[in-house]
């Protein structure tokens, strides 16, 4: 069960970079996504 968490993890990440960015994830791993 724990790849599904990660696996929504990095859709939620790529969907906030799609839209505009972490709305609902102030964490630092999204901005690190989009450095990518």
């Amino acid at each position: 069960m724990r790849i599904a968490a990660l696996t929504l993890l990095c859709l939620v990440g790529l969907a906030a970079c799609g839209q505009k960015g972490p709305l609902y994830l102030p964490e630092p791993e999204p901005k690190q996504e989009e450095s990518r």
